[in-house]
């Protein structure tokens, strides 16, 4: 078996901290809409992977146990900002194993207000390998993400000698995406000189406006094998075409832009490539992880859409959005939709899964038959996903 169809896909609309429905609420309503999505009932689910970052030990088991309690193996995922994906990998590689027939992904998040900080002071923190190449290039002091990510566009700015409108006009694109998207936590426009005006966060450039902000929310995704799908009547054409996980190798260290995971997407974008038997020119439609806007510029490169150096002209020319070579972040992205940690990387699967299958309303991109998924995570873990039909 090669590939695994996409049968059934749901999600909530995402919110701010403090308005959000307790997780376990949250999870159930994401894994109910997708069964019914799939017209499935959830006793056909062999096996579960739940993905959380900031929660007890079997927080899956709890959410799970709402919808159905059939005694299947329950797995809970952390694999920081990659954690939903990485929970669809494990799913569909269950599935390809002949292990199952039908797996779930599904992932949650009751994020705090603020940015991200370690809840482990008491011991040995993953990201302190990130510190000697954060420190060699001066990189000012901050929370962990907002120092490496930040530090990764400076790098990129001095490299290339760009300035920050490239990423101001990256979060104006975000919104105006977002606009017609009834899940984003934000649907009012932006223009890139708000962006750039807005309150500086870190470095003297990086402005709120090019932050994503902490989510609430869940979504879940159900895989299956083609047998299980013509038994069931499975209406849904997805498929899983490619998919690769790639971490840190020691060229992770040479600079910012590396040390926030450009090796790792390059290995696995060129693994897929490579696995499906296409070019990034052939891909229609992408969500990527813009949790800070330089991400979504440095990942331009990193995916192999636009030559290294090239991002602001990629931008300038809008081939990144509706007209262009490619529809980037129709969704809004994590910039505007919002990032609940567990469940970013299943709420990629569904927007690109409703784009293939033509149902995504005012933001559809036309004729879409390939579609590309990036979720990367610091400490670090990436996952490359194509999707066609």
């Amino acid at each position: 078996m090669t590939n695994v169809r996409v049968a059934g896909v749901g999600m909530i609309p995402f919110c701010k901290p403090g308005h959000h429905e307790p997780y376990r609420v949250m999870a159930a309503k994401a894994i109910r809409l997708a069964l019914t999505d799939a017209g499935l009932d959830a006793k056909s689910i062999g096996q579960a992977y739940g993905a959380y970052i900031y929660g007890d030990s079997t927080c899956a088991q709890h959410a799970f146990y709402d919808v159905c309690q059939s005694g299947i193996p329950v797995i809970n995922v952390n694999n920081n900002c990659s954690s939903g994906s990485t929970a669809l990998f494990l799913a569909r590689q269950a599935v390809l194993s002949g292990q199952v027939e039908c797996a779930l992904a599904f992932g949650f998040e009751e994020m705090q207000p603020g940015a991200l900080g370690s809840h482990w002071q008491d011991r040995e923190s993953p990201f302190e390998r990130l510190n000697p190449v954060l420190q060699q290039f001066n990189a000012p002091q901050g929370p962990i993400a907002l120092r490496a990510f930040g530090a990764a566009g400076r790098h990129y700015m001095d490299k290339y000698h760009v300035g920050a409108e490239i990423f101001a006009k990256v979060a104006e694109k975000s919104r105006r995406h977002a606009i017609n998207n009834p899940y984003s936590m934000f649907s009012s426009p932006l223009i890139y000189q708000q962006v750039l005006d807005d309150k500086v966060i870190y470095d003297n450039y990086l402005t709120r406006l090019m932050a994503c902000p902490p989510t609430c929310g869940a979504a879940a995704t159900i895989v299956c094998s083609e047998q299980f799908a013509r038994q069931h009547g499975i209406a849904s054409q997805v498929k899983i075409l490619a998919q690769s996980m790639a971490t840190d190798t020691e060229i992770s260290w040479q600079d910012p832009i590396y040390a926030v995971g450009k090796a790792m997407t390059q290995q696995a974008a060129q693994q897929v490539y490579h696995d499906a038997g296409i070019s990034p020119n052939d891909i229609d439609v992408i969500e990527l992880h813009d949790c800070f806007t330089p991400n979504e510029v440095i990942t331009y490169e990193a995916l192999g859409l636009c030559p290294e150096g090239g991002a602001a002209q990629f931008i300038a020319d809008g081939d990144n959005t509706y007209g262009g070579r490619y529809v980037i972040g129709p969704s809004g992205g994590l910039m505007s939709k919002g990032h609940p940690i567990g469940a970013t990387g299943l709420a990629q699967c569904t927007e690109l899964t409703w784009h293939l299958r033509g149902q995504a309303g005012n933001r559809q991109v036309e004729g879409a038959r390939l579609a590309l998924q990036h979720n990367v995570g610091l400490g670090g873990a990436v996952v490359v996903t194509l999707y066609g039909i």
